[in-house]
């Protein structure tokens, strides 16, 4: 099956072709370091990891870059409140982030370009595009000036007529059109600033992902993402401000994830209905979030609540059961049995491929491997041998790594007290040698109260969270 992407720019399914074959170059908006990022970022990441990784799998050659934003109003503005240095702020935040994005075991980007490390760039791109007509200066600004674009607004669908009715030049503005965007800005006292043809000042935000791209990724790149709340105005002007400068199309595929959404309304810092990264972490796995958004189309948007969690974690206990070991005293499957696994294997493996295929079903994607998790723990139920069980549960485990699952259930603090569990396991499995029964059943019962679940099989005991 051919591959087929959605393309915001066109509403529809496309077939995949890159630019240069067998290579994707891939731009994805980072967040803007001003605060904690909460888990709509971690949707984001995900989404944008899951893309990624199953183009690696296809076999493509991807380069993914990653920006962030560290210089903005928000950034400033939280600087002041602490009386802090706003660059330090950013770092703190961006470390603090990029922390978070390997605990959920989100690939690192190829290039993570920040914008300050840009400016010389960002100058040279307004430059040009102010020396062919696309941009003007004023009162200390630079505007890009949408009535020379005749195809702005062909990603949002929106049509400049419609915009400008709903359009209000801010105070301090100097604008020919109330939609035209501000390329650079004047700086005012006591922000940070960069000097320019035009003035001391900074870069507006659309700018600098225009440049990134055009340094790190070339003037035409395969896919560029974010959510879909950037749509309009960020990658609206980001494709009006390249096009322009460049002659040549920008992105061959936009591609947007939907919101994740705390009670109904987007989350969001400014509305306050955030939970943080850190916050989740702390008490589910990695793997859990990572279900979540696996269940649903990342195209939409997906509500945040307990039940979806829940659902998550019965999901993940579901594809963990089917990596247990033999039962004791197994015989081993019939010939007929071991066909059977093995076509279902191939099954699994084809719709799983299907899936990814439309669009990066990830949900369907689900749905074969817990096909398959039936299929392994029925023949485990019918006597199967590990050495029977072995290959299907290498082809979950494949599977999985695909969707970035590294099926584990350990929360973030839970590795510190894993030796200590190790050695209460050793300890109770000594016991029960000793046939110190009372015993060795009171270590378990507390394990248990401490959500620790053990389970006892030929070979041995091993152990898990129950989060």
């Amino acid at each position: 099956m051919t591959l087929k992407i959605y393309n915001t720019l066109s509403r529809r399914k496309e077939e995949f072709e890159t630019i240069e074959p067998g290579k994707v170059r891939m731009y994805v908006c980072g967040p803007t370091v001003y605060d904690k990022a909460h888990i709509g970022h971690a949707m984001s990441a995900l989404v944008f990891d899951i893309l990624r990784r199953y183009l690696e799998y296809r076999g493509y050659d991807v380069t993914l870059v990653m920006n962030f934003t560290d210089v903005d109003d928000k950034i400033i503005a939280r600087a002041n409140q602490q009386g802090v240095d706003p660059f330090q702020l950013a770092e703190q935040y961006i470390h603090e982030y990029q922390n978070h994005l390997e605990d959920l075991n989100v690939l690192p980007a190829s290039i993570n370009p920040r914008a300050t490390q840009e400016i010389d760039r960002i100058i040279a791109m307004i430059s040009g595009l102010m020396e062919k007509g696309y941009a003007y200066p004023a009162g200390g600004d630079v505007y890009f000036r949408v009535t020379s674009d005749p195809y702005y607004g062909k990603l949002s669908g929106r049509r400049l007529d419609d915009m400008q009715a709903g359009a209000r030049i801010e105070v301090g503005e100097i604008k020919e059109h109330p939609m035209d965007f501000a390329l650079w800005k004047g700086s005012k006292p006591g922000e940070p600033a960069w000097d320019s043809p035009w003035g001391p000042g900074r870069p507006g935000w659309h700018i600098e992902c225009s440049a990134m791209n055009l340094h790190h990724l070339g003037e035409q790149i395969d896919i560029h993402g974010g959510g879909n709340d950037l749509i309009f105005p960020h990658h609206e002007n980001e494709i009006a401000q390249t096009e322009c400068l460049t002659g040549k199309f920008f992105a061959r595929y936009w591609v947007h994830n939907g919101m994740l959404q705390l009670r109904g309304e987007k989350m969001s810092k400014s509305l306050g209905n955030l939970v943080t990264i850190e916050e989740f972490l702390a008490q589910h796995s990695p793997d859990v979030f990572r279900m979540i958004v696996l269940n649903s189309s990342y195209r939409g948007p997906i509500t945040y609540t307990d039940d979806v969690v829940e659902q998550a974690e019965r999901g993940l206990d579901r594809l963990l059961s089917a990596l247990k070991p033999a039962l004791p005293g197994s015989k081993g499957l019939a010939d007929n049995q071991k066909q059977f696994l093995a076509d279902r294997m191939k099954t699994a493996h084809t719709l799983f491929e299907g899936a990814m295929d439309d669009d990066f079903n990830s949900a369907g994607a689900l749905a074969a491997m817990f096909d398959l998790v039936r299929n392994i723990n029925l023949a485990r139920a019918e006597g199967a041998v590990d050495s029977e069980l072995e290959p299907a549960q290498s082809l979950l485990h494949q599977l999985g790594s695909v969707l970035g699952l590294t099926f584990s259930k350990s929360v973030q603090g839970a590795g510190a007290a894993d030796g200590f569990i190790d050695l209460l396991v050793e300890l109770r499995s000594e016991l029960r040698k000793q046939k110190l029964w009372t015993l060795a059943d009171t270590v378990r019962n507390r394990l248990l109260e401490m959500n620790v679940i053990l389970e006892d099989a030929r070979d041995g005991t091993t152990w898990h969270w129950n989060r």
